[in-house]
């Protein structure tokens, strides 16, 4: 499998099963996505803003409820292995992606395997073991979640300052150059994680040591 991101912004995810694992699916998709949560019953849990449907679908009717909702994925997360059939059988028939919960490793040709993620907005770091390790996945985004903390602050500074730096007329070359030396100065690093400095700061002290007169690098 390769791995992917994609943008689910105003497209619908249409999730069957109301049990913990289509709460958590409906959680993550709900980030992004119109969600759509099909089921008899519904646990007790967060299943974020998605729209809820008390109805126990029947593996003829599946095909119906993907025509309805039109959606750009679909997740089988029931306990009944006739409807995950069903569900998988019509989002393949449709060209539409699937994500089956049931299923660990040997996924079919166009299936999803939704990863655990480490996320410090904009940056996200997603971890896959194929569905055959969740206790592994979970392990490493744990040991990740220390290690990736201030890299959202640094990815804005990084961005803003490289907009800096261009409007400024410095040569491309001296631009990565001044980049790539924030991205590695622990001094930075310690000053997002811990608030001690912004990225305002941190821009002008770097235009300040580039261009001390405030003239401009061509």
């Amino acid at each position: 499998m390769i791995p992917l991101a994609h943008d689910f912004t105003g497209t619908t995810v249409l999730v069957f099963g109301g049990g913990p694992v289509g709460a958590r699916k409906a959680r993550r998709f709900a980030r992004e996505a119109d969600v759509l949560v099909v089921s008899p019953v519904f646990a007790d849990g967060d299943f974020g803003t998605a729209e809820l449907i008390r109805a126990a679908p029947d593996p003829a009717d599946v095909d119906d409820w993907l025509e309805r909702a039109e959606p750009a994925l679909v997740v089988a997360a029931t306990d009944d292995e006739a409807v995950n059939n069903a569900v998988a059988a019509a989002a393949r028939g449709r060209g539409i992606l699937r994500n089956r919960a049931d299923r660990a490793g040997d996924r079919e040709p166009g299936s999803v395997v939704v990863p655990a993620t480490v996320r410090d907005d904009p940056v996200i770091v997603s971890i896959a073991t194929g569905g055959t390790a969740p206790a592994l996945s979970k392990y490493l985004r744990q040991e990740l979640e220390e290690t990736l903390s201030g890299a959202g602050a640094m990815a804005t500074l990084c961005g803003q300052l490289r907009t800096e730096l261009k409007a400024r007329n410095v040569d491309p070359r001296r631009r990565h150059e001044l980049v790539t030396g924030v991205v590695n100065s622990p001094d930075v690093w310690t000053a997002l994680r811990t608030g001690t400095s912004n990225c305002a700061q941190v821009i002008e002290d770097v235009l300040d040591a580039e261009l001390p007169a405030g003239g401009d690098r061509q």
